[in-house]
Parts: C-alpha cells; sequence; structure tokens
C-alpha cells in the first residue's frame, strides 16, 4: 500500500439522547400533565363544593389547608422514598393516592355533603400530589441533564397543559351539571391508568454509592438543611409556589365574587390563568438557554406582578382576565427552574428537591387560610393583593438559582447557565 495514501478517518457522529432517554422525557410528560389534571379537576369544582356545604371563605381556606397539610407531611421523606424504590414506583403509588383522594373528597362533597370527609380526601390529594411532585421532578431533572438541554419547564408546561384540560372537563361538567363524585372518579381512574403506562418509560434505577443505609440518607438530608443556597432556592421557589397556588385556590372564586362571573365562566378565567403558564413554560425553554435563569426569572416575576395587579384592581372584568393571562405567564417558571437549580448537581438532588419542595409548599400550607381570613375582611378579590407584594422581594432571590460554577463549566445542561 501506498504510505501516502491514507485511509480517511470518518469522525464520530453524535446521536444524540437515547431512545431510552427519549422514552423517559415522554413518560415524564405525561406524569406531568396527568398530575396536572387531577390538581385542577379538583379546584375547577371548588366553587360548588363551597356552596354545596355553604362555606365562608375562611371556612373554605381551612378546608384547603387540609390538602397543603397532606402535602407538607409527605414532602420531607419523599426524596428518600424516591432515591429507595426509584421514581417510577414512587410517582405510582403516590397517584393511587391521589386518585383515592379525589375519590372520597368528591363522594364526600356531593354525596354525603360530610366535611370531615372532603378533609380526609384532600390530606390523601395532598400527600400523593406532593409525594409524586417530588419524584417525578427528581426524574425530570435526571431526563433533562441526560439530554443536554433545558427540558424542565416544558415539563412543568404539561403540568399546565394538564390543568388546561382539567379546568375545562370542570367548566363544562358544571355547566352541564355533573355531580362532583361522578366528575372526580372518572378522572381518578384516568389518572391512575395513564400514570401506571407513563412510569414504565422512566430512566432504570441506578444502584446506590455511598449514603444507601437508612442512616446515610438522613445524614445527606439534614446536611441539605443546612445549605445556604439551597434554602434561597426554597425561599424562591415558596413565593413561586404562592403566587400560583392563589390562583389555584382563589381565582374562580374571586371573579364570581369580585366580577359576578358565573360559576362556569369563573372556572374559565382559571382556565386562562392555566394557559398562561403552559405558554411560559413552552417559551420559557428556549428563554433560558439564550439568556439563562437570572435575566428570564427577573423578568417574569416583574411581569407576575403587574399581571396580577391588573387582575384586581382594573375594575373591569374583561380588562382584568387579561391581567389573569400576564399573571400565568409571569408566575411560570419560578417553581420549574427552581427544581433545576435544586437538582443541579445529580449526587445530591434527591435531597436537595426535598428541602426545596418542603419550603416551597409552605406556601400552600399558608396560603388557603391566609387568604380566605383576610378575604373575609377586604373581599376575595383584594385579597390576592398579598400576591405582587410578595413577589417584589423575591427579585433578591434569582442570583441563587444559578448554577454553581463547578455544574456549571461542565455541566450536562447547557441552558440556564448564566456565564
Amino acid at each position: 500500500m501506498d504510505p501516502a495514501v491514507t485511509t480517511p478517518v470518518t469522525p464520530p457522529v453524535d446521536s444524540g439522547p437515547s431512545r431510552a432517554v427519549l422514552a423517559a422525557r415522554n413518560g415524564v410528560a405525561v406524569v406531568f400533565a396527568l398530575n396536572g389534571l387531577a390538581v385542577a379537576s379538583w379546584f375547577a369544582r371548588v366553587p360548588a363544593i363551597r356552596d354545596g356545604l355553604g362555606l365562608t371563605p375562611g371556612r373554605l381556606g381551612l378546608l384547603l389547608l387540609a390538602m397543603s397539610i397532606g402535602a407538607i407531611v409527605a414532602m420531607p421523606t419523599a426524596g428518600l422514598v424516591t432515591q429507595r424504590l426509584g421514581a417510577a414506583r414512587s410517582v405510582v403509588l403516590a397517584t393511587l393516592l391521589v386518585a383515592l383522594g379525589l375519590t372520597i373528597a368528591g363522594v364526600s362533597a356531593s354525596v354525603a355533603a360530610w366535611l370531615p370527609g372532603v378533609a380526609v380526601g384532600l390530606f390523601a390529594l395532598g400527600y400523593g400530589s406532593g409525594s409524586c411532585d417530588v419524584a417525578m421532578n427528581i426524574e425530570g431533572a435526571a431526563v433533562e441533564r441526560r439530554l443536554g438541554w433545558t427540558v424542565m419547564p416544558r415539563f412543568h408546561a404539561a403540568w399546565s397543559l394538564g390543568s388546561v384540560t382539567g379546568a375545562g372537563i370542570g367548566a363544562g361538567a358544571a355547566r352541564l351539571g355533573v355531580p362532583v363524585a361522578v366528575h372526580l372518579g372518572v378522572l381518578a381512574a384516568l389518572v391512575l391508568g395513564g400514570t401506571l403506562l407513563g412510569a414504565r418509560a422512566f430512566l432504570p434505577v441506578e444502584p446506590e454509592a455511598d449514603g444507601a443505609t437508612p442512616a446515610g440518607r438522613r445524614r445527606r438530608l439534614l446536611a441539605a438543611w443546612r445549605e445556604p443556597r439551597t434554602l434561597l432556592i426554597g425561599l424562591l421557589v415558596l413565593a413561586a409556589a404562592f403566587a400560583e397556588g392563589s390562583a389555584n385556590d382563589w381565582l374562580a372564586v374571586a371573579f364570581i365574587d369580585g366580577y359576578d362571573f358565573s360559576e362556569a365562566a369563573g372556572a374559565a378565567v382559571f382556565g386562562v390563568f392555566v394557559v398562561g403558564m403552559t405558554l411560559g413554560r413552552t417559551v420559557g425553554t428556549v428563554a433560558l438557554d439564550r439568556w439563562g435563569r437570572g435575566p428570564v426569572l427577573t423578568a417574569t416575576i416583574l411581569l407576575a406582578v403587574v399581571g396580577a395587579g391588573l387582575a384586581v384592581l382594573a375594575g373591569s372584568g374583561p380588562v382584568a382576565v387579561v391581567g389573569v393571562a400576564l399573571w400565568g405567564i409571569g408566575a411560570s417558571l419560578g417553581f420549574p427552574v427552581g427544581m433545576s437549580a435544586a437538582a443541579d448537581e445529580e449526587e445530591h438532588a434527591h435531597v436537595r428537591v426535598s428541602v426545596v419542595a418542603v419550603i416551597g409548599y409552605t406556601a400552600f400550607l399558608a396560603g388557603p387560610p391566609l387568604l380566605g381570613l383576610l378575604g373575609d375582611h377586604v373581599g376575595t378579590l383584594r385579597a390576592l393583593l398579598v400576591v405582587p407584594l410578595l413577589l417584589l422581594p423575591t427579585l433578591l432571590l434569582v442570583p441563587a438559582a444559578r448554577p454553581p460554577a463547578a455544574v456549571g463549566a461542565g455541566a450536562s445542561v447547557r441552558a440556564g447557565s448564566d456565564a
């Protein structure tokens, strides 16, 4: 062979993510969407349940507290449970509780008119939803790292899309007079069946390395509670959760009471908010990849402040609905970006996501009774002014969401690097 003639070497071709990772991405999106469908189905029927049980805003706030308590009780250990059982089994077990909670709450509210039964159902719904929230965010962060680009907001967009569907179905059920028990019972069965299928595509469980003993897991969890960055991210997520959760709990009721909307129209307003959330989370991935977490979070928080203020102070129903849409877009990224930030380092993702989730879900614990009791004095609509007042100081927490230097230099996820 002529030594001057060399055989060209074909450079390796980057084939991109494997089929397993792409399948896991789709499975996570399905689980997010179904969880959103389940939660929104409950919130869309809150006005009917309030009227059927004859609840004041204050008593309704206390009832909704049962769901928040369930989530808060679940979250401190949800990361450790996910680490031990794997995300797939964790979301299936959690969704089983969600389905039971929806069914119990629906039957207790519309068949038995039994307030303690509704509270028990909401506790189960909250416990299951909180556990599922941690597990699916941990799985979503793992998929995001393996894909190599920002995808977490789109998982949350799938949650919002599920919520839009739930709000739409709820509005239709309210208009057609479908009993709450029938509506929520059918949705519970669909959500559980769909989650079983979606979870089958999750990434395989990898064997644990160090800290695999129960004592080791507890030490890692306690250590995460002492990390300043993790705690600051938790506060950022808390404010984002309050901005989102207050709309989930009170928008329909506030527009019925404050703007004389019908029950179906109030449910539709909640749908407008969720459409805004979905849009923000879908487009937000592109913005995060281009400009990074800091600038994008700052812009969206300010948009939420303007939108929430307009929704309350507009004095006109149509203009207020525009404010609701802006509020939804502005509130869309805080929660998913905070979860991604907590999971920047895969080794500690389970415990850090748990810590951030516990702090964030405190908003769901304090929000319903706070706004309900305030609504007894100033009206439900005016009580929502708490949202922009809380969001403004949150701007100081945005730098905590930037990737740590060690992760930003060689992270598998290029997006959100504020370099």
